[in-house]
């Protein structure tokens, strides 16, 4: 859908289960599904536009791809693979770099061109390349593309400026296939690359660390396809939670875990929100209106980036000023102009915001740059006189399967068109 129109609807109540981690977890497990020849089947997988990208790109690549009734991917690598991953495919979303690491572990070598995705900043993969490098591989960049080759890779100690989420994702799938023992030293520690770790290890990897700075894989000769679920999505969860927040209420989130979303919790909790585990997930409160707290994005176990545009539409309507600071990416804030259209006051300096909490917003036509932008737009008009309508919602529907859906499951007045 292009676009969704919310109403304020007053709070929020009832259950809702989050759903599968498709974009963040499960995109990165299609790509390493190339490492083995047979049939590899992921469950709990919500059909988001990106999903239908990455399909693509196996396809393109040799793969046989099947979007199965209730969420199921299956994926067949049996065939021979073609190492060549198109530029019209890559350049539509980040994650199918990812496709990089299998392919050169597979097949010896690999072309994929220089990968797009939202547009949040820079995100270069210059710590992806030099750690293939070490490992052995020739790489040339020229032209837009990547062209990696290595007959055999070899384990080696790689040590990552920063704590990268692609770049440990790919080293990891491609390493599971080296010869010899690879360390990544100041790795990413994402729930997500423990999600992947398990998923490499159930088909016959040795990964141990992941979820730690430092994560050791151990080198096979083979590995064999698997039947595997992929995990919730923790930033539809904090989504989900901080909607509450905007729109108060009661509300309870089936399927996630509060170890994945601890440091957007102990926020919540200090701004003035209840929120609890429960046997299956979570629970959340929120009566009165939020106190601000300053906010400052950084690499898991820290406040994540995904989470900030939401972060910044709570705290618009927060009792405060906070300050916001994103760390992770530069241009993440073009979505604040489209903010301060409904009357939030916002005000950036470089990277960070400064927010002044206001009682109430406006109604207005306003535009998602990017997934988390459209999502938090959406969630300022639960509190906003008159009606908002968000375009460019495709750009919300490649991370969320449904966002309209889910609000509306809590008693929120938000559709599509």
């Amino acid at each position: 859908m292009s676009r969704f129109v919310v109403r304020a609807s007053g709070p929020l109540s009832g259950t809702v289960e989050v759903s599968g981690a498709t974009k963040n977890s499960g995109l990165k497990q299609m790509a390493a599904a190339l490492l083995v020849p047979g049939v590899t089947r992921l469950r709990n997988m919500p059909r988001v536009s990106d999903l239908d990208v990455m399909a693509e790109l196996l396809r393109a690549i040799g793969a046989r791809v099947e979007l199965a009734p209730d969420n199921e991917v299956v994926i067949d690598a049996s065939n021979g693979l073609q190492p060549e991953a198109p530029y019209e495919l890559v350049t539509r979303m980040r994650a199918s770099i990812n496709v990089l690491g299998p392919l050169l572990a597979r097949c010896g070598e690999a072309r994929v061109a220089l990968p797009g995705g939202d547009n949040i900043g820079s995100r270069k993969v210059d710590m992806h390349l030099r750690g293939f490098e070490a490992m052995g591989a020739e790489i040339d960049v020229r032209h837009g593309f990547v062209h990696a080759r290595a007959a055999q890779l070899a384990g080696a100690r790689v040590v990552l400026e920063f704590p990268s989420v692609g770049a440990t994702e790919n080293l990891m799938t491609a390493a599971v296939l080296a010869k010899g023992t690879t360390v990544i030293d100041n790795a990413a520690r994402e729930p997500e690359i423990a999600d992947l770790a398990a998923f490499l290890n159930r088909m016959g990897g040795q990964v141990v660390g992941a979820g730690t700075a430092t994560i050791e894989i151990e080198g096979v000769e083979e590995l064999a396809p698997v039947d595997s679920a992929i995990m919730a999505d923790r930033v539809e969860a904090g989504t989900l939670l901080m909607a509450c927040g905007i729109a108060g209420g009661e509300i309870e989130l089936v399927g996630t875990r509060l170890e994945h979303i601890e440091i957007v919790v102990m926020k919540l909790g200090e701004m003035g929100m209840r929120v609890s585990p429960t046997p299956d997930g979570l629970w959340a409160r929120c009566d009165t209106r939020l106190s601000a707290v300053d906010v400052a994005t950084l690499p898991h176990p820290g406040f994540a980036t995904d989470f900030m545009p939401l972060a910044v539409a709570l705290l618009a309507v927060a009792n405060g000023t906070a300050i916001v600071t994103e760390n992770v990416y530069d241009g993440r804030f073009q979505f604040v102009d489209e903010l301060v259209r409904m009357g939030a006051d916002v005000r950036t300096e470089g990277r960070h915001a400064i927010v002044r909490g206001v009682g109430r917003l406006s109604g207005a036509p306003v535009s998602a740059s990017d997934v988390r932008a459209g999502a938090a737009l959406t969630l300022a008009g639960l509190a906003a006189d008159g009606e908002t309508v968000v375009h460019d919602c495709h750009h919300v529907d490649r991370g969320y399967a449904d966002l309209p859906g889910k609000l509306r499951s809590l008693g929120a007045d938000v559709t599509s068109c």
